[in-house]
């Protein structure tokens, strides 16, 4: 285990390279917080998955994140969120948790027409948190959605506008377009990679809202208040890790952010996260 991380590390975790949208906006904006990322990739999609699994998953990954010191965890993962942010809070009352929810409010409030796409994951729609969002917000606005079967395992391929990822994108939103949705909600955090193909198909008179940036304001405004901003350094260290292939996930990263990272490979070993040296 490194044991040079601060300890006001941000945890930040995904089931793959989707919540590196979110890392990046944290980043951008707190330069100088330490942040520990971990691409679930050995159970990614966790979109098809059962919500117990998924907060198993959410479970373990954060008793890891915990025992490097992280005091926040950032839940950059639509489908973790919904399946577990409300037990995690409950289970470790001593961190604070920031999750991701399907951007439905500000996309009531900026429509025009009263009609909002909604792109996410099975997982996420099935989710309380979301139902409960378009109950207590979007009762007059007309919601569409779609889960855009693939369209995550091809952006942990990389494969981000070729055209059999735009082929799913059409699929989901010009039906959308064609009922008159004007706003359209990323709810998955690999989504954002996509804006231009997204931004080409639905054309300017479209919002396409990413809540990444919102959810970067929200982890600032805490760290704030729970005195755990650092300002230690101008530039922070950030560990980026992986339970799938480091190699792959390297290329990926490099791909997306164009970046060079050099990647800690950990492991899944009866039910626990584990780093491989």
């Amino acid at each position: 285990m490194k044991n040079h991380i601060s300890a006001k590390v941000v945890g930040v975790f995904d089931s793959g390279v989707g919540g590196l949208s979110v890392l990046r906006e944290i980043h951008a904006m707190l330069p100088s917080q330490p942040l520990y990322f971990i691409a679930d990739q050995a159970h990614v999609p966790y979109g098809k998955r059962r919500l117990s699994e998924i907060r198993e998953f959410s479970f373990a990954i954060t008793d890891f994140l915990a025992s490097i010191g992280a005091q926040m965890i950032v839940v950059a993962c639509n489908t973790a969120s919904a399946a577990s942010l409300n037990d995690l809070r409950k289970e470790y009352p001593q961190l604070t948790f920031v999750g991701m929810e399907p951007a439905v409010k500000p996309a009531t409030q900026k429509t025009h027409n009263g009609i909002v796409g909604v792109l996410a994951t099975p997982a996420t729609f099935q989710g309380k948190l979301y139902n409960t969002l378009v109950e207590k917000f979007a009762k007059d606005v007309k919601i569409l959605t779609h889960t855009c079967p693939g369209l995550v395992e091809a952006i942990e391929s990389g494969e981000l506008s070729n055209q059999s990822t735009r082929l799913i994108l059409q699929q989901a939103l010009l039906p959308m377009i064609e009922k008159g949705a004007d706003t359209i909600v990323l709810g998955c955090t690999h989504f954002p990679f996509i804006v231009p193909t997204i931004k080409d198909i639905v054309g300017p008179n479209v919002s396409v809202i990413d809540p990444s940036p919102a959810i970067a304001r929200r982890v600032s405004t805490l760290l704030n208040e729970l005195n755990l901003l650092d300002r230690s350094s101008i530039n922070s260290d950030i560990t980026y890790a992986t339970t799938g292939e480091p190699e792959k996930f390297t290329d990926i990263v490099h791909s997306l952010l164009k970046i060079e990272i050099s990647t800690v490979h950990l492991k899944w070993v009866e039910g626990k996260i584990k780093q491989i040296d």
